[in-house]
């Protein structure tokens, strides 16, 4: 099984600073069309995945996405939309980034490249078998996530990775590999942009699978989400007035009272039962 980087090889444009905006926009969105279709072609890998994570969570375990630069902001990303999307703690998935927290915003030098910090930021959890450690890196070379990743195989944890080379030392490392291959991006080497993209719709998919399995979604509306500004309350009483067919402020009472989607419904039908 050869390695070929194909996140790293050269445009398939050049002397892009010749083109005009409008070029420049046109070539840039042909590119984004590969994306969705490099998905697909992974959906058997994805589904994998989210079946092992799915039990894992059942079983009381936790999902942590782990990542450097831009790969480690979307899982990141991801896992902090959890806890308002669907209602669960933030404690449940959990994004990490080489360098720690000051990295979301700075490039941290170099901290992408140990091979010690990885696991030691996941022991900062006290990471354990329930869990699920999924490496996320374009290039399928960091050392940070491939080190870390090892280190849980030797300790019996569940890994997962997503990565836009095929047979990477990330992909043959992670025993759930995903590989979503974008080919060369616009700009050469700047995974920021296709492989980033298909990261997020992966990540996308990962999290959204993960909760309506575990049943935080109703028909198919977040019954759980965190009423949090005033756009969410309104949400939820129209999905409490969908459900129950009762009057707006009987619904606003309802949320009022229990805070909750899915309990002010329920409670209302068991009460009515």
């Amino acid at each position: 099984m050869n390695f070929i980087k194909t996140t790293e090889q050269d445009s398939n444009y050049n002397h892009l600073e010749k083109m005009s905006i409008n070029e420049l926009l046109i070539n840039i969105n042909n590119e984004d069309k590969i994306v969705p279709l490099a998905v697909e072609k992974a959906l058997p890998q994805i589904e994998k995945l989210i079946a092992v994570t799915v039990n894992q969570l059942k079983k009381g375990g936790r999902l942590f996405y782990l990542g450097a630069g831009t790969s480690g902001r979307l899982g990141i990303l991801d896992a902090s939309e959890c806890p308002p999307t669907f209602g669960v703690s933030h404690e449940l998935v959990i994004g990490i980034i080489a360098g720690g927290d000051s990295a979301i915003r700075k490039a941290i030098e170099f901290a992408e490249d140990s091979t010690s910090l990885g696991w030691n930021d996941l022991k900062s959890y006290n990471i354990n078998q329930n869990d699920v450690v999924i490496g996320i890196a374009a290039s399928g070379t960091t050392p940070y996530v491939i080190e870390a990743l090892k280190k849980c195989n030797d300790n019996n944890i569940t890994t997962g990775c997503i990565t836009s080379n095929m047979n990477s030392p990330l992909s043959l490392t992670a025993k759930f590999p995903i590989e979503v291959i974008v080919g060369p991006e616009f700009v050469t080497g700047s995974s920021r942009m296709k492989a980033g993209t298909a990261q997020k719709l992966v990540l996308n998919m990962i999290t959204t699978t993960t909760m309506i399995q575990l049943g935080h979604i109703k028909g198919n509306k977040m019954v759980n989400m965190q009423l949090s500004n005033n756009k969410l309350v309104n949400r939820g009483v129209r999905m409490i007035i969908n459900e129950l067919k009762i009057t707006e402020q009987e619904a606003e009472l309802l949320l009022k009272e229990h805070n909750n989607v899915r309990m002010a419904i329920q409670n209302y039908q068991s009460e009515r039962a």
